[in-house]
């Protein structure tokens, strides 16, 4: 390169020189670097998989909160097309669970020994004055539960002591 390029001007002194030839430097290895980048088509078919997994996934998620939307619909709606016969075998079925929960919840209570039932009682009374109104609507099925997991664990208790 004995001719200097025609848009810029030539170098007055050897450290302008050498700003020019530094700035070359940079900008060759810019460009070099672009070309391989372009030229690595494992990284690049990678990065285009990456980008697409992400895609699917944003717009799988989205189909999923549109299906729960649409089946919630079609449940609301399946339920006001019932006949009334049905509604009631439903109604009678639930309050036939409720009533074998409370049931279970009873017979687990007069298993439990005194001091259990005790301490039953002060925590039902602690849990009365500080648990908000929907979660008292459900006391039963709330009640059959932590029956059946204090059952569990003096089950598993037995179990581990003999």
């Amino acid at each position: 390169m004995t001719q200097p390029p025609h848009d810029e001007p030539t170098a007055r002194s050897q450290d302008e020189l050498r700003e020019q030839v530094e700035r070359t430097r940079h900008e060759l290895g810019d460009t070099v670097q672009q070309l391989a980048d372009r030229a690595d088509v494992k990284t690049r078919a990678r990065e285009k998989a990456l980008a697409v997994r992400e895609q699917a996934e944003t717009r799988v998620h989205a189909l999923r909160g549109q299906a729960r939307t649409k089946a919630a619909h079609v449940a609301h709606t399946v339920e006001e097309k019932l006949p009334e016969p049905v509604k009631q075998k439903g109604a009678a079925a639930a309050h036939e669970a409720r009533e074998k929960a409370a049931h279970v919840a009873r017979a687990v209570e007069e298993k439990l020994p005194e001091p259990v039932r005790q301490k039953a009682a002060q925590a039902e009374q602690a849990w009365q004055d500080k648990a908000p109104q929907p979660v008292r609507d459900h006391r039963t099925a709330l009640l059959a539960g932590a029956g059946a997991v204090l059952v569990a664990w003096l089950l598993i208790r037995r179990r581990s002591h003999s």
